[in-house]
């Protein structure tokens, strides 16, 4: 028997983490509130899974969800330290900085999209329809066999809030609570993927993760765990998101 545990679906034949998206009247406001309305309930997940090839740094990272009828929200909170934030600018290299993810599959018979935010909000984002790694790419933004840049334009439709500045340098090394929020509209992921039609009941795959891969103490953490390899791109180890 499925059993709900804190707004995770616990699947008796299901051995991925499943996370349901409730749905929303009130839109976020954009004010980094996370025990504030709408966000109240939300139930959080942790991304916790922290790869062992990670510095001693575990810093404590939850995360939460929401949709209504325009698209889906995001709210990251990382009680922090060895914090970061040297790359600035849409497309920027964000994931050397103190950065969080949101990795997506909402179609299982195509690719996927990285949602990669510093704690300064700047966005790097791709639709990635073919994950296979090149050999010694030129830019490590290149590095899949198969993937779109996501435009400017597109990118403008995504919004980011956070707590921290744009630019973060040098390094906060004392303890930190940093916060980001985020709103994709579905328009964002038919663009690439179609139509998706009403989303109530539909399930994704999906993860969550925390990297800050030149930090002093660089870290690689997701909430369904990656496994051996240090890749985050494994769409087959992603977890599952069910709207409600």
């Amino acid at each position: 028997m499925d059993v709900l545990r804190a707004g995770v679906l616990i699947m008796a034949n299901h051995p991925l983490p499943t996370y349901v998206v409730r749905r929303t009247d009130e839109r976020p406001a954009g004010d980094l509130a996370w025990d504030g309305p709408p966000w109240a309930r939300a139930e959080a997940l942790a991304v916790e899974h922290f790869h062992p090839a990670s510095s001693g740094h575990r810093p404590r990272v939850q995360a939460k969800m929401l949709y209504d009828d325009e698209g889906v929200y995001g709210l990251f909170r990382v009680e922090d330290r060895y914090v970061v934030c040297r790359h600035v600018g849409f497309q920027a290299h964000v994931y050397k900085d103190s950065c969080v993810e949101f990795f997506v599959r909402p179609k299982p018979d195509q690719g996927y999209m990285n949602f990669e935010m510093n704690c300064g909000g700047s966005l790097l984002s791709f639709f990635i329809a073919d994950w296979t790694r090149k050999e010694n790419p030129v830019d490590p933004l290149d590095e899949f066999a198969d993937r779109t840049i996501m435009t400017p334009e597109i990118g403008s439709r995504v919004t980011i809030f956070h707590s921290l500045p744009a630019r973060v340098e040098p390094e906060i090394e004392e303890d930190v609570t940093w916060c980001l929020e985020f709103h994709i509209p579905f328009s964002v992921f038919e663009h690439y993927l179609g139509p998706l039609g009403d989303v109530a009941g539909q399930e994704w795959r999906a993860n969550f993760n925390k990297c800050a891969d030149e930090s002093s103490h660089p870290h690689w953490a997701a909430w369904s765990p990656i496994g051996e390899e240090l890749n985050l791109h494994q769409p087959d180890k992603f977890g599952v998101i069910r709207f409600e």
